[in-house]
């Protein structure tokens, strides 16, 4: 069911120009921009640094950029320069000389100067007006300007506010305001007063986003920025006061991050767009990009197998009462269902799966969610830089869209029926089902285990184009390390998702990761409205499940008080509990299926919102007693 990558995606027309500092990438300045122009940035901003460490000339920088279709839109940061005693200010106007030579060079007009951070700095608005004046004078005389920025952990000026008085004291020409999101979010300044500066007085507008961390700022800064809509600061408030005062100049992103660093330049380049894109667009009122979809629930999850596998999942399958379903009429592909839930199994050979297969083994490589409108979906995905991919079909079967997941995964979108016949009638040959009620009815949630420092990426996909929600992050433990774990929820509901990730390979999602060389679906949620019943079914088929302790089982009677006969109910069948005022919730965990993935039953009750997170730990440890990590991870 899946397929070759078809078209290249457009961006959304009548917005900003987009741009990237070159360091928020990896690599050499060279690696850098070409990954900024293959994904489709309009230009950077050259960092010193990197312009230093570049083994060639700026004419050199220049012609690269010229040869990738990228514009160099700023030089920066120019330093310390602003209401400094002699002998440092005339160093510092000599020093300025100098960096118009390397802008003239880059053939860049604009420099940043941020405000100054050096102790000997005079605090007088007066003095940092005129030497500014004066810096914008000479670059006036080459036809250069000059951006101002306060910089939130200046010496004096900390704040755009302030920068603006500054900028507006020393009244030239070639003179004017820097704004960075950042700066101002990260001190709880007041971004509104933005949308009243005046359009050709903006000269430039960097965005970044970041986690609510309690460091100092400059270490919050230096190491936790990232792209808006990856963190907690309101980045769409600061965009409405930016387009509210008429700018039109280049949308930047200036974002200091080691994780970011430490990735694949084209891939965190694209995350970089993906996120301005979406953040001009929510700020302009959905302008340019289609709505995101109402989402209906997850349709079917496929996993690809071979032969031999698929015949041993079929079986573990049975093990939690599914049944055979249907054979696909013109592939190996078999669809196993209980209820509501889908399961599908591909053993393809000249297919996207059997690639999957290759590279990761058993694993899931497709879900399917259902989308109200398929084809707005698509677009939406298309503008957010996600490639569409099409599966082959053969005569009468449905052609059912698809989009990539940054793990390579395939998102195809299911719209409702119109035809009066679903797509598994037309594609499948179905057979009767069993007899017995379902006692697992829908997919409730899907876990995908991430490598260290790629959070940020899947919570922008999944925000982006499906709109889920991000929830608050949460980190649970294992025997083994700490688990970094984010929900993300659609607005009714009905589509869960678990991002967890792990430092230590140890961890059972380490382990995944190590073992699965990348990111993805770690285990899955089935709800049942009756999870006894349900128990009993996987008892009476010989499930393997997970063995909980019974320490764990004194520990629920302490906490929440259970009866005899409730606690004797949860610890005969091995069910985990929570609870959350009058809402409850009850699970069950499977051991992993040839040590990869795992299932878990699960039953709410008064709309318990949670994942049972508090038993993280509980089923963490009994994973690893059963399936202890190699030595060469610990």
């Amino acid at each position: 069911m899946l397929s070759e990558p078809q078209r290249t995606v457009v961006r959304p027309s009548n917005t900003l120009r987009k741009c990237i500092a070159t360091v928020a990438l990896s690599g050499t300045l060279p690696d850098k921009l070409e990954a900024a122009a293959a994904v489709g940035f309009d230009g950077v901003e050259i960092m010193e640094s990197d312009l230093l460490t570049f083994d060639g000339s700026p004419a050199d920088v220049r012609r690269i950029c010229e040869g990738l279709g990228l514009a160099i839109d700023i030089y920066q940061p120019f330093r310390d320069f602003e209401a400094m005693p002699e002998p440092q200010r005339a160093r510092n106007m000599d020093r300025a000389e100098r960096k118009f030579d390397v802008m003239q060079a880059l053939g860049t007009d604009l420099v940043l100067v941020c405000s100054n951070t050096h102790p000997a700095t005079i605090n007088d608005d007066s003095r940092a007006a005129a030497d500014l004046a004066e810096m914008a004078e000479r670059a006036a005389r080459r036809g250069l300007r000059v951006g101002y920025e306060g910089l939130s952990w200046a010496r004096h000026v900390t704040l755009w506010g302030h920068a603006w008085r500054i900028v507006q004291q020393a009244a030239h020409p070639a003179l004017g305001l820097i704004v960075d999101s950042f700066h101002t979010l990260s001190l709880g300044d007041d971004p509104s007063g933005i949308a009243q500066v005046p359009a050709e007085k903006l000269f430039f507008v960097q965005m970044a986003d970041a986690p609510k961390l309690s460091l100092d700022v400059l270490s919050w800064s230096r190491h936790f920025r990232n792209f808006p809509g990856q963190g907690d600061l309101d980045v769409i408030g600061f965009m409405r006061a930016v387009l509210a005062s008429g700018y039109t100049g280049p949308l930047s992103l200036e974002v200091f991050n080691d994780d970011f660093r430490a990735a694949p330049a084209r891939l965190v380049a694209r995350d970089g767009l993906r996120s301005l894109i979406l953040t001009e667009a929510e700020a302009s009122g959905g302008a340019g990009l289609p709505a995101a979809p109402t989402l209906g629930g997850v349709e079917f999850l496929e996993f690809a197998v071979d032969e031999t596998a698929g015949q041993a999942l079929a079986s573990f399958l049975r093990t939690l009462g599914f049944h055979h379903a249907g054979r696909h009429r013109s592939k190996s592909v078999d669809l196993y269902r209980q209820g509501g839930v889908n399961l599908v199994l591909n053993a393809e050979q000249d297919s996207a799966a059997a690639e999957h297969f290759q590279l990761h083994g058993s694993s899931v490589c497709a879900m399917a969610i259902r989308v109200d409108d398929a084809t707005r979906t698509l677009d939406r995905a298309r503008a957010l830089l996600c490639p569409e991919w099409q599966e082959p079909v053969g005569a009468g079967e449905r052609r059912i869209p698809a989009v990539r997941a940054p793990d390579g995964t395939l998102v195809y979108l299911v719209q409702p029926e119109t035809s009066g016949r679903t797509f598994w009638e037309d594609d499948f040959e179905l057979l009767p089902a069993g007899g017995e009620p379902a006692n697992l009815t829908e997919i409730d949630h899907v876990v995908l285990a991430l490598p260290a420092g790629r959070m940020t990426t899947y919570l922008l996909f999944w925000r982006a184009v499906f709109g889920l929600v991000p929830q608050p992050q949460l980190d649970t433990p294992d025997p083994y390390g700490l688990v970094q774990s984010r929900a993300l929820l659609s607005p009714n509901a009905k589509v869960r998702l678990v991002l967890n990730a792990s430092e230590s390979r140890a961890t059972a999602t380490g382990r995944f990761v190590s073992a699965y060389a990348g990111a993805g679906v770690h285990h899955v949620a089935l709800s049942t409205p009756d999870i006894v019943r349900t128990a009993e079914m996987f008892e009476a088929l010989h499930a393997p499940l997970l063995a909980v302790p019974v320490n764990y089982y004194d520990d629920l009677s302490a906490r929440w008080g259970l009866d005899d006969a409730a606690l004797t109910a949860l610890q005969r069948h091995g069910l985990l509990y929570d609870r959350d005022g009058e809402s409850e919730f009850w699970q069950i965990y499977t051991d992993a299926f040839h040590d990869r993935f795992f299932f878990e039953a699960v039953q709410r009750r008064a709309g318990y919102a949670g994942f049972g997170a508090v038993n993280a730990s509980v089923r963490a440890a009994a994973q690893a007693r059963q399936h202890p990590p190699a030595t060469d991870l610990l």
